[in-house]
């Protein structure tokens, strides 16, 4: 291969995460000629550094929480947990950080393989540059697609770029359990952690700099959350900043704003996502490098006809199952316009627009206990001015949740749109709930009547008998 070949497809993926290779699955499976550019490794952030390992590093912790509210199995599973065994049951998951299973189901459905790094060079181009320095241009006769996902942004802290500090690679990927650990933010990627590394034997603190934990869903998941964690030895602090940080003595001092000074062995900065945009030519189309790519609901950037930007880089829900809902969107797209079929722009719900992303987005949160939600908060549904009432129910009021657990503790609540009688948003906190909220997403996705709801029989004794305590509790 010469040094500047030029290779023509109909479409060019960059990334290739979970969404770029759904976007590489979709066009192929329309029969559309497909590259997919990858500098790191083939599944991305969520198979490496993010979801994959972190709930391998959260099961057993979850399991054993469970075990300990049974009775008969409690006074078995009182010990500390083998972390050895835990952090070689991440490796496993993560394929010792090894893509080659993934590279091969690319191969597998028909797409190219460009390993190296591709930056757009003009419309409809993307050159690549090889880790031995070859340079391949890739031209696409329909789309080019941006999946390069988002990174962790760091603050702007005096001392921070001496400390190495772990942000969520580091934390999902590392090999021995510090002693002391210092997490700072209070959303999904520091409860998890710290939920993690305290169950692993960590001495772990919690810096807060709002009013409290998970502040995206209704204000008792959060708190139920901090009440565990403090329960299980952290220390969770809210209202509370880092001014500085430095190395002393092979650990990290901490300083607050409050004046404290906490001494811990590492420090976890999850304070937010920033988009993989800033060097991949953007300015060579008239974009800003480093920006978010607006996008409509077909998952095209705003002003374009060729370019599409499908996962976190458009910033409209940063959870790997939204960003592959959206590449099935956009690659349904992208083939009916390869096709010259006729999309129609304002159809919502349908097989070209990416709908849930606004309505319908489910998320679970694996803390003990689990915090579930789909669709909007109660102060969401106010906000874009819905007539609303929020219908509050104790999870441990329902037979199976008893069943589950002893001394079960959770709480669920429905938003009740009162003018189309629908569900506007459900949120679950409690041991297990997880696997509770793909029912909640169903009603809200498919705008299921309370009427008919009322008709969906939950089966007796499970924790899913909440459903008819809301609806009691609605009708009165």
């Amino acid at each position: 291969m010469t040094e500047t070949e030029t290779i023509a497809y109909d479409v060019v993926v960059l990334g290739a995460g979970p969404v770029g290779e759904n976007v590489a699955d979709r066009a192929r499976a329309a029969g559309l000629t497909t590259a997919v550019v990858e500098n790191e490794l083939v599944g991305g952030e969520c198979s490496y550094w993010a979801c994959m390992p972190s709930k391998a590093l959260l099961r057993p912790v979850i399991a054993r929480a469970d075990a300990r509210r049974v009775p008969g199995l409690s006074q078995s599973v009182q010990g500390p947990l083998d972390a050895a065994a835990v952090l070689a049951h991440r490796n496993y998951y993560t394929s010792d950080w090894k893509d080659d299973g993934q590279a091969q189901w690319l191969e597998s459905v028909g797409a190219d393989l460009h390993r190296g790094r591709g930056r757009l060079t003009g419309e409809r181009t993307v050159t690549v540059t090889g880790p031995d320095g070859e340079r391949r241009v890739l031209t696409a006769r329909h789309a080019v697609a941006v999946c390069t996902g988002s990174r962790a942004q760091l603050p702007d802290l005096p001392g921070l770029a001496d400390i190495k500090p772990w942000t969520s690679r580091e934390a999902t990927s590392a090999q021995t359990v510090p002693g002391r650990l210092v997490v700072v933010g209070g959303g999904v990627v520091a409860t998890e952690m710290a939920t993690v590394w305290q169950a692993l034997g960590s001495k772990v603190t919690v810096l807060v700099r709002g009013k409290g934990l998970l502040n995206r869903m209704e204000p008792f998941a959060g708190e139920l959350v901090a009440e565990a964690l403090t329960e299980a030895g952290a220390d969770v602090r809210t209202g509370t900043s880092v001014e500085s940080v430095a190395r002393e003595n092979g650990g990290v001092v901490v300083v607050t704003d409050g004046g404290d000074r906490i001494e811990t062995d590492e420090i976890l900065f999850a304070t937010g996502r920033a988009p993989r945009t800033d060097d991949i030519g953007l300015d060579t189309v008239g974009l800003e490098p480093g920006s978010w790519l607006s996008v409509d609901d077909s998952l095209r950037v705003t002003g374009t006809d060729w370019l599409y930007a499908v996962g976190d880089v458009n910033h409209r829900a940063l959870l790997t199952h939204q960003g592959k809902y959206q590449a099935r969107i956009a690659g349904a797209a992208i083939a009916a316009r390869a096709s010259g079929a006729p999309i129609p722009e304002s159809e919502p719900w349908g097989a070209h627009a990416a709908t849930a992303d606004h309505a319908a987005v489910p998320q679970v949160v694996f803390t003990d206990p689990e915090a579930a939600a789909v669709g909007l908060s109660l102060a969401e549904a106010e906000q874009a001015g819905h007539r609303v009432r929020a219908v509050d129910v104790d999870l441990s009021s329902v037979a199976g949740a008893g069943l589950y657990a002893d001394g079960y503790r959770g709480r669920a609540r429905m938003v009740v749109d009162l003018e189309a009688e629908i569900l506007r948003g459900v949120t679950f906190v409690g041991p297990g709930v997880g696997e509770l909220i793909h029912s909640a997403t169903i009603a809200v996705a498919g705008q299921v009547p309370i009427s008919r709801l009322w008709h969906a029989v939950p089966s007796y004794p499970t924790v899913s008998e909440v459903w008819l305590r809301l609806l009691e509790a609605y009708r009165g």
